[in-house]
């Protein structure tokens, strides 16, 4: 056992470090959720030890950390890959990997906090402050980004123990000092990256992406950061700022800042060459490049919607409104999904109406391409980034069609949503497919976006597997037959496809 505090004997498990690693040894293999939960079990005990030196807390961090890190990628491309997981299945996966980055993150900034403090057993911390520092702000970038998955809050705590440990790294002369990360793991980092890496994600907007996209784009930013830029003062290609003395995130200069020595200015600096050059080669060969390593596999068009949405966000030229925003306050009427949003169209076209996909929400802004709505104490987990929208305005009589872009959850259990309106008149059709000569004797439900039957350019929205290349659609119309000439896909949810298609009449005879 190890003796501290003048002789004393913990008797805690982990008071050796052999016994320690043997405990560790014995994970549950097979098991990632298993073995994820004893691990957050095991720092969750540490921490609360009060015997422990504070280099022993370290040692145990260290092994810890380190001994999650397989169970912990496998249970992410689990929660992340798997398209339909139970809502107790996506609970016990989450919890347990938000766990992990919690414990990381309390275990070594609690190090670095009882360093500055003076605790027992901290100066002999010294020669491994930048490598705590590393990775208690990895763990910090890692628990906000499961947050962001979930599109909750970011506790102004999280940005304390951010901006307090980089502080300390600058304080000491180390924040540029490289580490390796992980044993037998290429590739070393230093604590100004990592503390990029945790406020370029936070200005990546991750509310605006779906959950498996904010994931590639934290890989995409662990990728880009020995080119980001950190600076005391302002330039032109460090567009955005954070407080050191404060704990809040980081904000664009289009938000004027407070003149004070506690400010760092931030910006992509050479990554958004690097964008543009990624962009370009996988357009060419349809595949992400070798050097590119994003710890997976992801389709390139996956890949690409990413980098065009950094490339829209790390540029130093602000995003302009397409169109000018109005303040409200409506009622909204809304019905989800494509079964309720056919529902709302035409009462009993898609026979599964089901008056539950009806809510009532609060339009807070409005313009011409969509419109900010308040959602009080949200129900179920079926909002999510490109959920599909019916809206009526209170004192309507038609529905919009719109789709969810973005998400910001709140403390109270309420969300902020941003929806870019598709169609203010969309229409239900029945759809029949076309392939050659043969028509199919059966309809499948659509709903088309543009009204007018002499539009010559249309998208019409259909449920997954109702598209085929090379087939085309057809439905009935003033008493001709309308044929749609699929173009693409435009987008994908999880129960429609938005097809973009040339709108052809057929006369009669």
């Amino acid at each position: 056992m190890l003796k501290i505090f003048g002789g004393a004997r913990s008797d805690h498990p982990m008071a050796d470090l052999r016994e320690a690693e043997r405990l560790l040894r014995e994970l549950p293999a097979g098991d990632a959720v298993r073995a994820l939960d004893e691990i957050n079990h095991w720092f969750e005990s540490v921490r609360t030890e009060q015997q422990f030196r504070a280099d022993h807390r370290v040692a145990l961090a260290l092994m810890l950390d380190e001994a999650a890190q397989a169970p912990a990628r496998k249970l992410a491309r689990e929660y992340l890959s798997t398209p339909r997981l139970s809502k107790q299945q996506e609970n016990r996966l989450w919890t347990a990997l938000h766990g992990f980055a919690r414990n990381a993150t309390l275990a070594f900034v609690g190090a670095l906090e009882g360093f500055v403090t003076g605790a027992k057993g901290a100066d002999e911390l010294k020669g491994q402050l930048p490598g705590i520092t590393v990775r208690a702000l990895r763990a910090l970038a890692a628990q906000m980004k499961w947050l962001h998955v979930r599109y909750g809050p970011v506790d102004p705590q999280l940005w304390r123990m951010a901006v307090g440990s980089y502080s300390l790294a600058e304080s000491r002369r180390y924040a540029r000092s490289s580490v390796a990360m992980y044993p037998g793991v290429p590739g070393e980092s230093t604590p100004e990256q990592e503390f990029l890496r945790v406020v370029m994600l936070s200005a990546s907007s991750p509310d605006s992406l779906l959950p498996l996209e904010i994931e590639l784009c934290e890989r995409l930013i662990g990728h880009f950061a020995p080119r980001f830029l950190l600076t005391s003062e302002p330039r032109g290609d460090t567009p955005y700022w954070i407080d050191l003395a404060a704990s809040a995130p980081p904000l664009r200069h289009a938000r004027p800042p407070p003149e004070v020595k506690s400010l760092r200015y931030f910006g992509a600096g050479e990554a958004l060459s690097e964008i543009d050059a990624l962009d370009r080669a996988i357009q060419a060969t349809h595949e992400v490049p070798a050097s590119v390593n994003l710890s997976g596999a992801y389709p390139a068009e996956q890949v690409l919607r990413v980098l065009e949405h950094l490339a829209a966000h790390w540029s130093p030229a602000p995003l302009e409104r397409k169109h000018p925003r109005h303040r409200v306050k409506s009622r909204l009427t809304v019905a989800w999904g494509f079964d309720g949003v056919l529902d709302a169209l035409s009462p009993g076209a898609s026979l599964s109406f089901d008056a539950s996909h009806l809510e009532s929400w609060i339009a807070e802004n409005v313009s011409a391409g969509g419109m900010g709505a308040l959602v009080q104490q949200v129900k179920g987990d079926w909002l999510r980034v490109g959920a599909l929208l019916a809206l009526q305005p209170e004192g309507g009589e038609n529905w919009l069609l719109g789709v969810v872009r973005r998400i910001t959850r709140t403390r109270t259990g309420d969300a902020q949503v941003g929806i870019q309106t598709l169609a203010r008149q969309p229409s239900p059709v029945a759809l029949q497919v076309q392939a050659g000569d043969t028509v199919s004797l059966d309809t499948e439900p659509g709903i088309l976006l543009a009204h007018a039957p002499s539009a010559q350019e249309t998208d019409v929205m259909v449920r997954p597997g109702v598209h085929v290349a090379g087939h085309n659609l057809l439905f009935e119309r003033g008493g001709r037959t309308m044929v749609l000439v699929p173009a693409g896909v435009e987008e994908r949810g999880v129960d429609y496809e938005r097809v973009r298609c040339r709108q052809l009449a057929r006369e009669p005879g």
